[in-house]
C-alpha cells in the first residue's frame, strides 16, 4: 500500500498543495514552521480521521477558511482508489471514495493505514494512561475499522451515564430516592457493559499479540538488550482474568463490578468502572514480575526512547501480518535519537513499501533513507 498522489485545500498552512509521491522513501525537508509535518499529518488523518498532533479538527483548517480537504490516491494490490475527507470543525465531516459520498465519514478509516513515529511518542512511556489506551485503540481501529463505531458508542454511554450519576447522586444526598433515575441507570449499566466488554476483549487480544513483538523490537533498538528485557501487560482497573476473551463472560464481570461500585459512583458522580480507566503497563528487566520495574519513573531517557520506538515498531509488524504494509511516517524523529538508535530504526524500516520522513536538514535523514526529497519552505513544496 502506498499513496501516489496527495492534494490539500486549506489544510493547516496550505492554500493548495498537489504532489505526486513515489513508493519507497520520500523525505520532506525544511526548517521548523515551514509546513513539512502538515503534509504527513494529512495522510495520517485520512487513515484514522484523527491527528497525531492535536485533539480537535479546528487547527487543521487554514485560518480564514471554513473547511479543509484532504485527498489522496491510494494504491493497493495494483488498484488505485481516491479517498477524500472534507473537514468541517464543529460540524459533521464528509467522506468520499472515488467521488462517491459516503453515508458515514468513518467508513474511510483503515482504507489507508499509517504508523507514525514522532517526538511526542515519549508520552506513550511518560504520559498518563489515556495516551496508552489511545495507542491500543488506534491499532484496534486500523485492524478492525468497525470498532470505531464501538468506541464512539462507548464514549456516548460514558457521557450519558456520568450525567445520570451526578443527577441521581445529588438527589440521594438531598434525601430523595430517585427510583426512576436509578432504574434508568440500570439501562445505561447494560449499555456500558455491552460496549465496554467488546472494547476490553479487543484490547486484551491486541496487547497479547503485541507483547512478543515489543520484546523483539526493544532488543533491536536498545544496545545489548534481549527480547525478554521489555514487557507489556494490559492492566484492567477491576478484577478480571486477562486471558478472558469471551464477550458474554466479560459483560457479566462488568455488570457485577458496576453493581459493587454503584454507591461509590453515586457519591462521586463519575464512572469508576470500565476500560476507560485501564492502563498498559510497560516494564523493563528480566526475571519474575517482582524483579521488573515500570518504565515510567525508572527508565533513563535513552531506555524510554527505546521502549517508545519498540511500541511503534511492534505496531508496524502487527499491521503488516496480513500482508499489507502500512505507510510509515517518521516525523522529525531522527533529530531526537542518538546515532545508534537512528541507524537501527532506519535499517529496519527501509524496505517498507512507503516511508515518509520529515527533517529540518538533509543530514538528519540517515543514509539508508536517502530517497526522493522535497524541499519545504515558505508554503511551497518543491521536488529537489
Amino acid at each position: 500500500m502506498h499513496v501516489s498522489h496527495l492534494a490539500l485545500h486549506d489544510f493547516r498552512s496550505y492554500d493548495v498543495v498537489d504532489l505526486e509521491i513515489d513508493p519507497g522513501v520520500t523525505a520532506f525537508v525544511g526548517r521548523n514552521g515551514q509546513g513539512k509535518t502538515n503534509l504527513v499529518e494529512a495522510i495520517d488523518y485520512l487513515s484514522r480521521l484523527a491527528s497525531h498532533r492535536v485533539a480537535s479538527d479546528t487547527p487543521l483548517v487554514r485560518a480564514g477558511a471554513e473547511r479543509a480537504i484532504v485527498r489522496a490516491a491510494v494504491v493497493k494490490d495494483g488498484r488505485t482508489a481516491v479517498l477524500e475527507v472534507e473537514i468541517h470543525p464543529g460540524k459533521s465531516n464528509k467522506g468520499r471514495i472515488n467521488k462517491s459520498t459516503l453515508s458515514r465519514v468513518r467508513e474511510l478509516i483503515g482504507l489507508v493505514r499509517t504508523v507514525v513515529f514522532s517526538p511526542d511518542d515519549l508520552v506513550l512511556v511518560k504520559g498518563d494512561p489515556s495516551s496508552r489506551r489511545r495507542f491500543l485503540d488506534d491499532l484496534i481501529v486500523l485492524e478492525t475499522p468497525r470498532m470505531a463505531g464501538v468506541l464512539a458508542d462507548y464514549d456516548r454511554v460514558l457521557k450519558q451515564r456520568a450525567t445520570l450519576l451526578k443527577t441521581a447522586g445529588h438527589a440521594r444526598r438531598g434525601g430523595s430516592t430517585q427510583t426512576a433515575a436509578l432504574a434508568t441507570l440500570d439501562v445505561w449499566d447494560a449499555h456500558l457493559a455491552r460496549t465496554g466488554a467488546e472494547l476490553l476483549a479487543h484490547r486484551l487480544e491486541i496487547a497479547s499479540r503485541l507483547r512478543p513483538l515489543v520484546g523483539s523490537a526493544y532488543a533491536m533498538v536498545a544496545r545489548g538488550a534481549s527480547r525478554d528485557d521489555a514487557t507489556i501487560t494490559y492492566r484492567p482497573s477491576f478484577d478480571v482474568d486477562v486471558e478472558e476473551r469471551d464477550h458474554g463472560n466479560l459483560i457479566e464481570t462488568l455488570l457485577a463490578e458496576l453493581a459493587r461500585r454503584r454507591d461509590d459512583e453515586l457519591d462521586r458522580g463519575v464512572c469508576l468502572v470500565g476500560p476507560h480507566r485501564d492502563d498498559l503497563l510497560l516494564e523493563l528487566g528480566t526475571g519474575s514480575a517482582s524483579e521488573r520495574l515500570p518504565v515510567k519513573g525508572y527508565a533513563s531517557h535513552g531506555e524510554s526512547w527505546s521502549v517508545a520506538l519498540a511500541l511503534r515498531l511492534a505496531s508496524y509488524e502487527l499491521l503488516r501480518v496480513d500482508g499489507d504494509d502500512p505507510i510509515l511516517v517518521l516525523d522529525d524523529v531522527f533529530a531526537e535519537l542518538d546515532t545508534g538508535r537512528r541507524d537501527q530504526l532506519a535499517e529496519h524500516v527501509a524496505d517498507a513499501e512507503q516511508v515518509l520522513v520529515t527533517a529540518a536538514v538533509p543530514d538528519d535523514v540517515p543514509e539508508v533513507l536517502r530517497g526522493v526529497r522535497f524541499d519545504v519552505a515558505g508554503g511551497t513544496v518543491t521536488r529537489a
